[in-house]
């Protein structure tokens, strides 16, 4: 019997794999984030807004925009490569 060899590992589907897994994270933490910041608005709205509340909601928005802005382009352009690496057959 032969030695099993295993294929060498593309290093640029390596990198891609890699930025995938921190898209997916960065996206899912600016979404909870904007999720914090539409709870702490119904329940600073409810209650009375105050400024910690105001601060809160200001603040999980601002976080939320800078991780969801390039997660969500990084995530359609890991997308579109992964699409156009399958038709021409890599």
């Amino acid at each position: 019997m032969g030695a099993v060899t295993t294929p060498p590992t593309d290093p640029v589907r390596a990198r891609r794999a890699v930025l995938s897994k921190w898209t997916k994270l960065a996206s899912r933490v600016g979404y909870l984030l904007f999720g914090v910041a539409c709870v702490a608005f119904v329940v600073g709205f409810v209650s009375g807004l105050t400024g910690g509340v105001v601060a809160l909601i200001v603040a999980c928005l601002v976080v939320g925009s800078i991780l969801l802005a390039p997660a969500i382009v990084l995530g359609y352009a890991i997308k579109a490569a992964e699409r156009d690496d399958r038709e021409r057959g890599y």
